[in-house]
């Protein structure tokens, strides 16, 4: 009997080929956002699952998909439902241009969220308790936005 391994080639995106999934990284990056909000290390929470800092690198990337049971136990040390890591998940099911563009808003909103910046920017903004202000930066944040668009010609910086 002759057996065959067939080797797969490293890529630029995980190393082996796949590129994560849209529900894999929605995954991901709630549990990334969650623990920053919370003020949890990679090294707390690993510890707290038994793994390495490494393999929570990989589940908040998307890289790695989390099981079912760390997904559980991810919920108890978070202290959220599992529901949480699901919430705002874009329903993609037909393949219209509305569920490609949402698709492609929540993966900029991810990729943004997994940045340093994105981070520090949502925790500083959960930290302002009054309403009118939160509204002020967030229209200031708009209207950069709308500027950088205006001068490179695009309606979006992505575009």
């Amino acid at each position: 009997m002759t057996v065959t391994a067939q080797v797969r080639e490293p890529n630029e995106i995980n190393g082996f080929g796949r590129q994560p999934e849209l529900v894999d990284s929605h995954v991901g990056a709630r549990i990334r956002v969650c623990r920053k909000l919370q003020g949890h290390s990679q090294q707390q929470l690993a510890a707290a699952l038994g793994l390495t800092f490494q393999q929570v690198q990989k589940y908040e990337r998307g890289t790695n998909r989390v099981s079912a049971s760390k997904l559980y136990e991810i919920a108890r040390f978070l202290s959220v439902p599992i529901a949480y890591f699901f919430e705002e998940l874009p329903e993609t099911a037909g393949d219209t241009t509305a569920a490609l563009d949402a698709s492609n808003l929540d993966r900029r909103i991810h990729d943004f969220l997994r940045s340093p910046d994105g981070l520090e920017l949502v925790d500083a903004l959960t930290m302002i308790s009054q309403p009118l202000f939160r509204r002020s930066l967030i229209q200031l944040v708009r209207t950069v936005a709308q500027q950088e668009a205006c001068s490179s010609g695009s309606e979006r910086p992505d575009q």
